[in-house]
C-alpha cells in the first residue's frame, strides 16, 4: 500500500486557478462521469467549518435517532467524501456507488471543480459556514496532523497562504459568498456555525423543515445530545479515529480538537488580528454575509 511518508508530504496541484490535495486532484477527473440523483442531499463546506458535525445530524434524522444504526459505519463511509482519494482507501466515488439511497455527499469543492451534474439537477444542499478567523486556526492544525496536505509551516506563515487563497480549497472569502449566491437559484440551506453552537436544536428544526422531514421533539432532542461535540468526540464512529496514522496522525492534533467559536483569540497575536481585520474588510467589501467571530 503507498504511503504518506512525513518528509513527503506532496505539494497543492492547481486545478482551474484552484489549489487542491495531489490526491483530491486526481479525483476530479474521474469525478466528471458522476451522475447526481434527485433524492441526493450535498453537504457542502469550506473546511473545518462543522461538516463532520452537520453530517452526523442528517444521518441521525435519516436513521430516525437510532444510535446504533448510525454506528453502522465511520461518518466518512456512512456520508462519503465527493472528491476525497487516498493511498490504501476507496476513492469517494467508489464508495458511492455502493451508498444506498438515499445518499448523503459531502463536499468541499469550490463552484468551479464541483461536477456540473449536482447544478443541473438541483440536488438539495446543506451548505454551512464558519467565522473566517476559527476557520484558519482549526485548518493549521488540520494540516499539521493530515498528511495529504504539505506541511503548514508556522501559524504566521500559514495564516498569510489562507489570506491569500493558497491553501488547499482556495479562498474561504470566494467559498463562502460563492455558495450564499447560489442560494437564490438552487435549493441551499445556508446555515452558520455560530448558530448551530447556540442553539442546536433551532438550527436541526431548520434542517428538518428543509428536507420536509418531521421527528417528534424527544427524538429531535436526543440528536441534538448525541451529536454534541462531547459526544461525538468520543465516537469511533465519527471522530476519525478510525482512519491509519499515515494519513491523519491524531497524536498531533486530534481531529476534533475545541470545537467552539472564539477559539482564534488563543492563538492570533493583536498584530495578526489586526492585519486580518482590514484585509478581510477589502475581501468582504460588499459582502451581506455577517459572521459572528465568538458568541
Amino acid at each position: 500500500m503507498e504511503k504518506i511518508q512525513e518528509d513527503n508530504r506532496p505539494p497543492l496541484e492547481y486545478v482551474k486557478g484552484i489549489p487542491i490535495i495531489k490526491y483530491f486532484a486526481e479525483a476530479l477527473g474521474p469525478l466528471q462521469s458522476f451522475q447526481a440523483r434527485p433524492d441526493d442531499l450535498l453537504i457542502s463546506t469550506y473546511p473545518k467549518s462543522g461538516t463532520t458535525w452537520v453530517s452526523e445530524i442528517v444521518d441521525m434524522i435519516y436513521q430516525k435517532g437510532d444510535v446504533e444504526k448510525c454506528r453502522r459505519a465511520p461518518i466518512f463511509i456512512r456520508v462519503p467524501f465527493l472528491e476525497f482519494k487516498g493511498p490504501g482507501i476507496p476513492s469517494g466515488m467508489e464508495v458511492l456507488q455502493v451508498t444506498p439511497v438515499p445518499r448523503i455527499i459531502k463536499t468541499h469543492l469550490p463552484l468551479a471543480l464541483l461536477p456540473q451534474t449536482l447544478l443541473d439537477q438541483k440536488v438539495k444542499t446543506i451548505y454551512v459556514a464558519r467565522n473566517a478567523k476559527d476557520v484558519a486556526v482549526s485548518y493549521y492544525h488540520f494540516y499539521r496532523m493530515a498528511k495529504v496536505h504539505p506541511d503548514p509551516g508556522t501559524w504566521d506563515s500559514f495564516l498569510e497562504k489562507f489570506m491569500a487563497g493558497e491553501v488547499s480549497y482556495g479562498s474561504w472569502y470566494h467559498h463562502v459568498q460563492e455558495w450564499e449566491k447560489l442560494s437564490h437559484t438552487h435549493p441551499i440551506l445556508y446555515l452558520f456555525y455560530e448558530d448551530m453552537k447556540e442553539n442546536p436544536k433551532r438550527e436541526i428544526q431548520k434542517i428538518l423543515e428543509f428536507l420536509g422531514r418531521s421527528l417528534p421533539e424527544e427524538t429531535v432532542d436526543h440528536i441534538v445530545h448525541q451529536t454534541s461535540f462531547k459526544e461525538m468526540k468520543k465516537n469511533s464512529m465519527s471522530n476519525y479515529i478510525t482512519v491509519p496514522t499515515d494519513l491523519m496522525d491524531q497524536s498531533i492534533s486530534a481531529f476534533m480538537r475545541k470545537g467552539i467559536a472564539g477559539d482564534w483569540k488563543n492563538t492570533f497575536t493583536v498584530a495578526q488580528n489586526e492585519r486580518f481585520d482590514a484585509d478581510y474588510a477589502v475581501q468582504m467589501a460588499g459582502c451581506s454575509l455577517q459572521f459572528r467571530m465568538e458568541l
